[in-house]
């Protein structure tokens, strides 16, 4: 398919339970068993973790090798008649798939020159070029909270975040191009916004870098399952709204 970008296989539909600590839930496996799973996604996550709802997880064979104490990563889950990603450790990996394949339109002249860039005191996602070594520092956000088809980032307050939109800022304050996606993981996502309720301190400092030209990349992206996984596919660029 023309819009595919990535494909995640060998999943399994089970039932979530609870969530015992911030990178650990609990679900229910076919047996009725109840197993549990690592959670790459440091969010508050309440409007989708809620009980006996279905998730997708994904066995990892050798979890033992890795010193690990979950036998499985939980993938996605299903809240409003989609599957939501809920494991980050995916974002980059498609940010840069969409890169590499000039799906996101803006950006089709550019190529990833190094990813994981240390800049000041951060390390951003992707340093991109073009063919004339033009450079753009770009940084990737996952955004998974959307109410009534408003996508808001973040759902939990992040510093961490903030501090990432700073050093774009003062990349554009020295000359340099910057950006920042924001992968909108619902299928239902209509526009964006900022979370002022959750941070206001995140919200006024993205409101500050696109006052400042660092160019915002709301990325919707559409999740079907089938067959036993999830395949993610570029939409569209959302518009945004502040307050």
């Amino acid at each position: 398919m023309k819009n595919r970008t990535m494909k995640i296989k060998n999943l399994k539909k089970v039932k979530y339970k609870s969530r015992p600590n911030r990178f650990t839930v609990e679900f229910v496996d076919e047996n009725n068993s109840i197993q549990l799973a690592h959670l790459h996604d440091p969010g508050r996550l309440k409007e989708l973790l809620i009980e006996n709802r279905e998730i997708l997880v994904e066995y990892v064979a050798d979890y033992r090798k890795n010193n690990r104490k979950t036998a499985y990563n939980m993938i996605a889950v299903y809240h409003e008649d989609n599957w939501v990603l809920l494991n980050s450790s995916f974002h980059n990996r498609l940010v840069g798939q969409l890169i590499e394949k000039k799906q996101i339109t803006p950006l089709k002249d550019y190529h990833i020159k190094q990813a994981e860039y240390s800049y000041g005191n951060s390390r951003l996602d992707f340093l991109l070029s073009d063919d004339d070594d033009k450079k753009l520092y770009l940084e990737v956000k996952g955004c998974t909270l959307v109410v009534d088809g408003i996508a808001k980032f973040p759902d939990a307050p992040t510093v961490r975040g903030k501090k990432h939109v700073d050093e774009l800022i003062k990349l554009k304050d020295e000359g340099e191009d910057s950006a920042i996606v924001i992968l909108i993981l619902q299928n239902n996502a209509k526009i964006f916004t900022p979370n002022y309720d959750t941070d206001p301190a995140f919200s006024e400092t993205l409101k500050k870098a696109y006052d400042k030209k660092v160019t915002i990349f709301p990325v919707h992206i559409q999740t079907d399952y089938s067959d036993n996984s999830i395949e993610l596919k570029y939409d569209k660029i959302l518009d945004i709204e502040f307050d």
